[in-house]
């Protein structure tokens, strides 16, 4: 059997679970901080809201037609910011409310997404463009610059300062991965995938696909809220800019956890292993001193190890030519 031939067996997740194994082992000996106690806590703090981000974009990427929701993080962003200035603001600390908010708010303006793209018919990537530059300017308008206070309640999601590897925050990332787990045992998800992978066989099968397609960016939506409340739990305040970070990320952390970009292919697996994958580089990187150098190696290694992963897993999943 040819090396090919072995990682098709394998599939997509080969890649990513390699890379993420060569990270740990390379971890453990540059930087060994890392499996201690407040390593691993400070660890699921940090990519946890990566974690959510890309989760929230997994149903979306799906769905097929090459959506790639490029507002994942200016949503996350604008979530944040509401959560801060016209809740937490206005004395609303009620962590029910504000979980709901989080979660309904996110749902709906990926459902408008949705009917944008289904009803309008406009390509989701231009869909998904226009929403980054209309939330960006939103969230400034939201908050010019970053403030406010999280209640305490979020305060010691993070551990008040210490944190801890059973906290809350973990506890929400179990709990988004738990909603992904009971969508999988649905005919939902198969209908979905199918979408994906090939839509007009979806359509002739009898599959309903524009409210697959709506499911999928509602879902898509609430683990955004998810990503969003434990980013607010992250920084413990509000900030306008700095959620846009997270769509180059979690397209990257997505891509290098092998879901296809042409839909059909994906799942909580990979979105985690891809987004740990991400911090791992991250982290090792700022273990070495690059100086002034350190922002253009780390965009380096996140391109160069990106291609390379898209390579593999292009060679790991097309057909066999002499089948």
């Amino acid at each position: 059997m040819s090396i090919s031939n072995k990682l098709r067996g394998l599939g997509y997740l080969t890649v990513p679970t390699v890379v993420f194994v060569v990270l740990l082992l390379v971890a453990a000996v540059q930087a060994p901080r890392l499996y201690s106690v407040s390593g691993i806590a400070n660890a699921i703090l940090v990519s946890a809201p990566l974690i959510l981000a890309t989760l929230s974009l997994t149903p979306i990427v799906m769905a097929g037609r090459g959506a790639v929701d490029l507002s994942v993080g200016p949503l996350i962003g604008f979530l944040n910011v509401t959560l801060i200035a016209w809740l937490s603001g206005n004395g609303i600390t009620n962590p029910i409310l504000f979980c709901l908010w989080a979660l309904v708010a996110g749902a709906a303006y990926q459902g408008i997404q949705a009917l944008i793209v289904i009803y309008v018919r406009i390509s989701p990537i231009i869909v998904a463009l226009s929403g980054y530059l209309i939330l960006t300017g939103v969230n400034l308008m939201v908050m010019s610059r970053p403030g406010g206070v999280a209640p305490d309640w979020m305060y010691s999601w993070a551990g008040g300062g210490e944190p801890q590897i059973f906290s809350p925050i973990l506890w929400l990332v179990i709990a988004a991965l738990c909603l992904w787990g009971l969508v999988t045992r649905t005919g939902f998800h198969r209908q979905l995938r199918l979408v994906g992978a090939d839509e007009r066989m979806a359509y002739t099968a009898g599959v309903r696909v524009d409210l697959i397609r709506f499911l999928a960016y509602a879902l898509g939506g609430v683990f955004a809220g998810f990503a969003a409340l434990s980013y607010t739990a992250l920084i413990s305040s509000g900030d306008p800019t700095q959620g846009s970070t997270y769509t180059l990320q979690a397209v990257t952390a997505l891509v290098l956890g092998g879901a296809s970009l042409a839909g059909g292919r994906g799942g909580a697996t990979g979105a985690v292993l891809g987004a740990l994958n991400m911090f791992l580089i991250s982290y090792l990187l700022g273990s070495f001193n690059f100086g002034s150098l350190s922002g253009f190696i780390t965009s380096l290694a996140y391109g160069a190890i990106l291609a390379i992963s898209l390579l593999i897993n292009v060679f790991a999943t097309q057909p066999n030519s002499k089948a």
